[in-house]
């Protein structure tokens, strides 16, 4: 019942891609949701320099074997485009290109004998990618953890599938063997998960975040570019982030402050401050697993509920 073009494009047995959350997934998380039967990917952050990348693939090869993948943000290669360059070194076999018109790189990934795949969150975004030649679209909904557009996943998704001859996976609210049931059901050829695997211990990042989601609900997110500006990341302003609310976006969300005042009001290693992407699915992440027995476990029972309507 899990048999897709994903699973056969990639040879694995889960119609899951582990998504390539910025300052989050790593290697070991990336190797864990491979074992599992899926696919991890490392998330090549502008930030992240060749030597952090090559010592993140190689723990990723390690433990989940050769399969390989990496998501960048399209839009911050158009100054560099050397971190693309450190990840095709590394011979992935798929490669996010999402955020942003891929042409100018889809050629390269396909030369380096991977897949080039591409988030999006509208149509216009569809007939951009489908230009550049890519591979499969990743239908990424409003309910996202982390940067996403404005559209919830089920319209999204609708809409692509019936727009497009290309593969769709789905993103966005999939935390449940439910999910990945829907968007399949549907016709999705597999999803990406992320704040289901957030608070795994396999995860990069401040221990705090972990304990902050599963305190969570589903309604304790807001999509908002504060922490952009707080650490002065330079996204395009058509991408706002969804995170959990705290104390600082209490204080600065809708304000309509300047840049530099909010990053003076930003303390990342403080609790109830620093950032932390999730999405909408928070509410069903209610303790610290292994990503391995998350992934597993969707699978299990998306796979229990299909065979229902067999």
């Amino acid at each position: 019942m899990l048999d897709t073009w994903l699973t056969r494009e990639l040879g694995i047995t889960v119609p899951l891609v582990g998504a390539p959350m910025g300052g989050r997934a790593g290697g070991t998380l990336a190797g864990e949701v491979t074992r599992a039967g899926g696919l991890g990917l490392i998330g090549a952050a502008r930030y992240n320099t060749p030597e952090w990348l090559e010592a993140e693939a190689r723990t990723a090869r390690e433990i989940g074997g050769g399969l390989l993948g990496f998501g960048l943000m399209t839009w911050s290669l158009a100054d560099d485009d050397s971190l693309l360059g450190a990840v095709l070194a590394l011979r992935p076999r798929v490669v996010s290109l999402s955020f942003g018109d891929p042409a100018p790189y889809v050629e390269r990934v396909h030369e380096a004998g991977a897949l080039a795949i591409s988030q999006i969150n509208t149509i216009d975004d569809l007939r951009v990618v489908e230009a550049a030649g890519v591979d499969a679209v990743v239908a990424q909904g409003h309910e996202a953890g982390g940067h996403t557009g404005r559209v919830g996943t089920l319209p999204l998704l609708q809409e692509v599938l019936e727009s497009t001859s290309l593969p769709v996976l789905a993103a966005g609210g999939i935390a449940s063997g439910r999910g990945l049931a829907a968007v399949l059901a549907a016709g999705a050829e597999g999803a990406f998960v992320g704040t289901a695997l957030l608070a795994s211990p396999e995860t990069v990042g401040p221990a705090y975040a972990r304990d902050k989601l599963i305190a969570a609900g589903s309604a304790d997110t807001v999509y908002t570019d504060v922490f952009d500006k707080a650490r002065h990341q330079p996204w395009p302003a058509r991408w706002g982030g969804r995170a959990l609310a705290n104390d600082f976006t209490a204080s600065w969300h809708g304000r309509g402050a300047d840049e530099q005042t909010i990053a003076d009001a930003y303390v990342g290693d403080d609790p109830d401050i620093g950032v932390v992407y999730a999405g909408e699915a928070a509410g069903l992440v209610r303790e610290q697993r292994p990503a391995g027995d998350v992934i597993r476990d969707i699978a299990a029972q998306a796979e229990s509920l299909l065979t229902r309507f067999r």
